[in-house]
């Protein structure tokens, strides 16, 4: 059994997460591990009709915020790595700086130090100067920056389409196919 770490902070974007979260349920080889910030959870009651409880029930584990010692903070819980979706600029620069004062920021660094894949799904705009020095010293360590950009090849119809769009790029990181997603193809009209 695969496992991916997916962390949500509190950013915009609360679709796109559970989106990854469905979209992994739906694996039988993968499992999903979350952990979710205050201000993530602030952020799913803002931004969607779903209750906090009916996000963390589409993971196969939840974990508290404050655990510093479950199984995803340590290198030796396998996982193929993790995902911050959405990634708020605080979070970024917690994981950038080593910061790790609670469970999603420890298990970001662990999947650093243990040279695994991790994915920031980065929400903001415009970035200033500090955000793009976080994000360029994260790259440099190995994380994948994924701002959820928009693409229009795909003439997308809904806000579905889109968020089906971003959570198939996150998830194409980790060798995962997602029927709707598109990729560009020229030769289609």
């Amino acid at each position: 059994m695969k496992r991916l770490v997916i962390g949500i902070s509190g950013a915009s974007g609360m679709p796109i997460a559970i989106g990854v979260l469905k979209a992994i349920r739906e694996l039988d080889d993968w499992q999903s591990c979350l952990v979710i910030s205050d201000g993530g959870e602030k952020t799913i009651e803002m931004e969607t009709d779903y209750s906090v409880a009916e996000v963390k029930a589409l993971a196969d584990e939840v974990y508290d915020i404050e655990n510093i010692g479950a199984s995803i903070a340590s290198g030796t819980f396998k996982t193929e790595g993790m995902v911050v979706v959405p990634c708020s600029m605080k979070t970024l620069a917690g994981i950038a700086c080593g910061y790790s004062d609670n469970l999603l920021l420890r298990a970001a660094d662990v999947v650093l130090k243990e040279r695994r894949k991790l994915v920031l799904v980065a929400r903001e705009t415009p970035f200033n100067t500090i955000h793009l020095k976080n994000m360029l010293s994260l790259s440099q360590m190995g994380a994948v920056i994924m701002p959820p950009m928009q693409t229009y090849y795909n003439k997308p119809e809904t806000v579905e389409d889109m968020v089906n769009h971003i959570v198939g790029k996150i998830l194409d990181a980790y060798g995962i196919e997602f029927q709707p997603f598109k990729r560009w193809n020229p030769t289609e009209k």
